[in-house]
Formats: structure tokens, C-alpha cells, sequence
């Protein structure tokens, strides 16, 4: 499954961590307005540091660095470092970056899915365009903040018949 990450914030980056070593997944694309912002918000200093140190194998990802790195170019370091360490015999053509979930659904004509990590109140609008571009789409909660924008979720997901998927929790 070719996967685009819109939105690498600190939700965002915490599951990539966790989805980067799944074989059947691999991420070409991430998207976020942030270029790399040190001023994400946390539970603690090292709560997104420290998964993303596990999978990449580096115990000094982001040491020195005041505050909460994130961002598209923070995604795509992320992304490419892991599969440059995990794939070294394949051929690997990097990972697309985007500051707008338009352009990437314009460009990235190959991409199965997208998964949607950012703010809550964006998730609807880029769903429904995900899905009227044909791409299978995973939610991360909540699906909307409004009643009538999640029905506006709903038709479409009917209409194109896409996989869907709202993540409610994550383990």
C-alpha cells in the first residue's frame, strides 16, 4: 500500500513511528503546512522523540533541539532515514513533500491512501477530496467536529466506495 501522511505534527509523527516497519505500507508522500517547527505541543520532551529514536535506531534523533519538532521536512527525514536503514538493497526513490493536501492529491497519482493526522477541524475536508480523487482513506479521530460535516463524509465514502477508516484509538 502506497501511503501519503497528511499532517506531521505530533499525533502525526507518534504513529508514523509505529506504521513505518509494517511491510505492506510504504509512505511516499507526506504533507503539512509546517515546513520543521520546534513549537508542537506534548505530553512530555521525549514522548515523540522516543518512539521515532526506536525505529530509526538513533538514541540522539532530535537531541539539542528546543521544543517539539515537526513538519513536512521533519516527515520526510523521518521517513527516508527509515527506509534507507530497513532497505538498503531496494531502490528507494524518496519521499514527496507538500504544504497542501491539494497538490499532493493532484501530483501523487499512484498513491493508494492517505492517512489524515491533522487538526480535527480539517479532517473532513480532506477526506471527502481524497476520496473524490479515488484514494482509500484512514481518519484519525474525530471523523469531524460537526454533525452535518461528518454526513458530508459519509456520501462520498458511499459514492466512490473507497476503503475507510476512522481510527478511534491506536495502541
Amino acid at each position: 500500500i502506497t501511503l501519503a501522511y497528511i499532517g506531521v505534527g505530533t499525533q502525526g509523527l507518534r504513529e508514523m513511528a509505529a506504521l513505518l516497519p509494517n511491510p505492506q505500507v510504504q509512505i511516499v508522500a507526506v504533507c503539512d503546512p509546517n515546513k520543521d517547527s520546534t513549537d508542537y505541543v506534548d505530553f512530555s520532551r521525549n514522548g515523540v522523540r522516543d518512539p521515532i529514536r526506536k525505529v530509526l535506531d538513533k538514541p540522539t534523533w532530535g537531541e539539542g533541539v528546543d521544543g517539539i519538532r515537526g513538519g513536512r521536512e521533519v516527515g520526510r527525514e523521518v521517513v527516508e532515514t527509515y527506509y534507507a536503514n530497513q532497505r538498503s538493497s531496494e531502490t528507494f526513490k524518496g519521499c514527496a513533500v507538500y504544504a497542501d493536501f491539494r497538490e499532493l492529491l493532484e501530483k501523487e497519482k499512484d498513491v493508494d491512501a492517505v492517512k489524515i493526522m491533522t487538526p480535527d477541524h480539517l479532517h473532513a475536508t480532506i477526506a471527502i477530496a481524497a476520496m473524490k480523487k479515488g484514494k482509500n482513506v484512514l481518519v484519525h479521530k474525530p471523523l469531524a467536529n460537526r454533525l452535518a460535516e461528518t454526513r458530508l463524509v459519509i456520501d462520498p465514502a458511499r459514492a466512490t466506495r473507497v476503503a475507510t477508516h476512522f481510527l478511534p484509538w491506536n495502541s
